[in-house]
């Protein structure tokens, strides 16, 4: 039996999801595509594998994964029965056929993150649950410089979960940068790397947010890329405001034909 390799941009609210990674009790978005997927296989295991986790309470607006399927299906028609098959919470944006060695975690080039902050004094209950509340002044000039402090090469270790083990912390940032949603009174940062590191973004926007309260120093960002020491960083914020929003690929691999579509790089998406 030849099995097919499928490739998708995955959109999900993580609200209710103990994140990404299948878990055994616990209900994620792995877990959910595996039990359709199972369905329209009649039984038969399929395991998929994403670009990366996200963990409870984080969204994603272009999450890419793959899996290997037993059977041969359209695409088209792969994205259809998977999307009647999942809750309004999991939504199938797009399907590609791929070669067999595409893999949508170590083939990745770089991420884009974005971070949501609410500036209203009184919390909205409609943005709870897609936003960090933050009500209090802001300094944006301090704020964006702070950000491009964030730029370029540099040992992120200060930025970094203290559980995430030994692995090398050095990461490129290619864009660190906010806008000032006028109409919502919202935030909204940016951020593009070749990776991120666990908790990385969640520990850049606490740590901003207290430089540009004044609560830390103007060149706050510069220490901390020296010292190296995740307890000097500000807090971790909280998971809502978080949202993956695309993968890279440095090539395209995909088949050709009629039921293939090429890929490049993954867009409005993970």
């Amino acid at each position: 039996m030849k099995w097919i390799r499928y490739k998708m941009i995955v959109q999900y609210d993580g609200t209710h999801f103990a994140g990404f990674q299948i878990q055994p009790r616990d209900r994620t978005v792995q877990g959910e595509i595996q039990k359709a997927l199972k369905i329209m296989t009649k039984g038969i295991e399929v395991i998929i594998h994403g670009s990366g986790r996200t963990d409870s309470g984080v969204h994603a607006k272009g999450q890419v994964i793959h899996f290997d399927y037993p059977f041969m299906i359209p695409a088209k028609n792969m994205k259809r029965a998977l999307n009647s098959l999942t809750t309004d919470e999991i939504f199938v944006k797009e399907v590609s056929i791929v070669e067999d060695d595409f893999h949508a975690r170590y083939n990745t080039s770089g991420k884009k993150y974005q971070y949501r902050v609410d500036l209203n004094e009184i919390p909205d209950p409609f943005k709870r649950l897609y936003t960090l509340h933050h009500p209090y002044p802001l300094d944006m000039d301090k704020l964006k410089n702070a950000l491009r402090d964030l730029e370029g090469e540099h040992d992120f270790a200060s930025f970094c979960a203290s559980n995430s083990g030994r692995e090398n912390k050095v990461r490129t940032v290619y864009e660190a940068s906010v806008v000032k949603d006028e109409f919502n009174n919202e935030l909204l940062f940016t951020f593009r790397g070749n990776g991120f590191l666990y908790n990385m973004v969640r520990i850049f926007v606490g740590t901003l947010l207290q430089i540009a309260n004044g609560l830390r120093p103007a060149d706050e960002i510069q220490r901390l890329l020296e010292v190296k020491d995740r307890n000097e960083a500000g807090p971790t914020a909280k998971p809502q405001g978080l949202y993956l929003m695309e993968v890279y690929y440095e090539s395209s691999i995909a088949k050709k034909g009629t039921d293939y579509q090429e890929i490049s790089e993954v867009g409005e998406q993970v």
